[in-house]
């Protein structure tokens, strides 16, 4: 179920409001675990069961590490994390992986070999992460197992962030999960605006761009202006579609007193290719960070050995959004560009900021295309496109046709959101994270409700696409 659709809206979440509004505080852990299991299993349908077998396992694995003595906890935490890996390759990267085998073997003559295909469980990425997160935060002490299982199916399933994140650690919200006293009136006047804020960035912003990035990307021999209006559409919809979904869902959590990990922090402003993963999909730059770069040694071993270690973050990342090797050189490209940065010193240095903000933006653009393409070769195709002026200015008639004056100006809006200030973040600033003046908080607290009406009708008129990160 998406957050944008008037079965969430209208029916699903005020009876869940209403639900925790009526029953005592202590009830609201129980409310979210079984309405969010509903939740999973109107999109997800059958793959509740793997959800709730994972969440068994890993729920059990917690109680025997909590309990166990130092040198046996590391043999469970090992099996634990490899079968919850183990589903993952399964489900996400059996078929891609059964691809590259025919492939191999029909370059060699083998013959045919079978091919895999299996449907995706909506989420498993980010449901996945939130198990390892729990039986590594217990296995490291930073926090003790959970005993209510309505309660750990709260943070696993929780429905704010469970198909699409963001990705919550579990000791950044243990404490919150066991404290549930606070005013639940005064919960959902500091979470609406920031979810309806979300709202009108996904309905009115980001569902404007996909027409436009997906005519320009299904051409077949893109001219330069139709794959740089591509490009710009893409990077619009992407930010705009997943930020949107992440303040719906952080408004969400406020809503039920949680407050979820930011995700992001106005990436297109970002000074340098470091910076800008410090500021897109942070929940998940952290998870990497905590779970993968420091046990691999993050910067302490050498040059070499850090280098290596952000190669290892980046393929990893890459092939954790899909499984293609447009996603793989997607994150080789992002891992080699930090690596260059690291070397040069670029990623620490704060010089020059106005030129550094339109280069970073200009790399991310190109790797949005390697991240959009259907594959290699069409990647290679807008790209050439982008590159070389000689491939000409026309436009097919069919994205001519989409390029009305509000979307024109939406493009502009993409091209000068690389251009402004870094420093403020709306979404902080509404829900009052960060500090602002009372004008400025107030006036985008109103600007969001303003907005969520028109959002609702956009929303009824049924003219939404599904979030872009369901499919991860």
């Amino acid at each position: 179920m998406s957050f944008a659709v008037p079965l969430f809206l209208w029916y699903f979440l005020p009876a869940v409001l209403l639900a925790t509004w009526v029953l005592p505080k202590s009830a609201r852990n129980g409310v979210l675990a079984v309405s969010s299991l509903g939740f999973y299993a109107v999109g997800g349908k059958e793959f509740v069961f793997l959800l709730l077998a994972l969440i068994a396992i890993n729920y059990t694995a917690g109680l025997v590490i909590g309990g166990l003595p130092p040198r046996w906890r590391k043999p469970l935490l090992v099996t634990t994390v490899v079968l919850d890996l183990a589903v993952l390759a399964v489900w996400k990267y059996a078929g891609f992986a059964s691809t590259v085998v025919h492939s191999m073997a029909s370059a060699i003559g083998i013959g045919d070999t079978r091919l895999i295909s299996l449907a995706l469980p909506i989420g498993i990425s980010f449901f996945t992460f939130h198990h390892l997160s729990y039986v590594v935060d217990i296995y490291r002490g930073s926090r003790v197992p959970m005993r209510n299982p309505l309660t750990f199916i709260t943070y696993i399933a929780m429905f704010p962030q469970l198909v699409a994140g963001p990705i919550v650690r579990y000791h950044e919200i243990a404490d919150q999960l066991r404290d549930s006293d606070r005013d639940r009136m005064a919960n959902f006047i500091e979470g609406f605006p920031r979810f309806a804020w979300g709202l009108f960035k996904k309905v009115v912003i980001a569902d404007s761009l996909a027409p436009v990035a997906d005519a320009a990307f299904a051409t077949s021999d893109p001219s330069t202006a139709t794959a740089w209006i591509g490009a710009l559409a893409y990077t619009g919809q992407i930010y705009f579609d997943f930020s949107g979904y992440s303040d719906m869902a952080i408004g969400l959590g406020l809503m039920f007193g949680l407050r979820l990990p930011e995700n992001f922090a106005r990436p297109y402003s970002a000074i340098s290719v470091t910076d800008f993963w410090r500021r897109w999909h942070q929940s998940l730059s952290r998870w990497f960070r905590d779970y993968l770069y420091v046990p691999l040694g993050g910067n302490r071993g050498g040059t070499f050995k850090t280098y290596r270690n952000l190669s290892i973050v980046f393929l990893t990342t890459g092939l954790w959004h899909g499984a293609a090797w447009t996603f793989i050189i997607w994150g080789a490209y992002h891992g080699l560009l930090l690596i260059i940065e690291r070397a040069t010193g670029l990623g620490r240095s704060t010089k020059w900021a106005a030129p550094r903000r339109a280069i970073t933006f200009l790399l991310v653009i190109f790797g949005w295309v390697l991240f959009r393409a259907a594959d290699l070769p069409a990647a290679g195709r807008m790209l050439g496109a982008m590159l070389n002026p000689l491939h000409g200015w026309d436009l097919p008639p069919e994205l001519a046709m989409l390029l009305s004056g509000h979307r024109i100006a939406l493009l502009v809006l993409v091209v000068a959101s690389a251009m402004i200030p870094a420093a403020w973040v709306s979404g902080r600033v509404i829900d009052g994270m960060q500090e602002a003046p009372t004008w400025a908080r107030r006036t985008m607290r109103s600007l969001a409700l303003a907005a969520a009406p028109y959002a609702a009708i956009v929303t009824v008129a049924g003219t939404f696409s599904p979030f872009l990160y369901f499919q991860f």
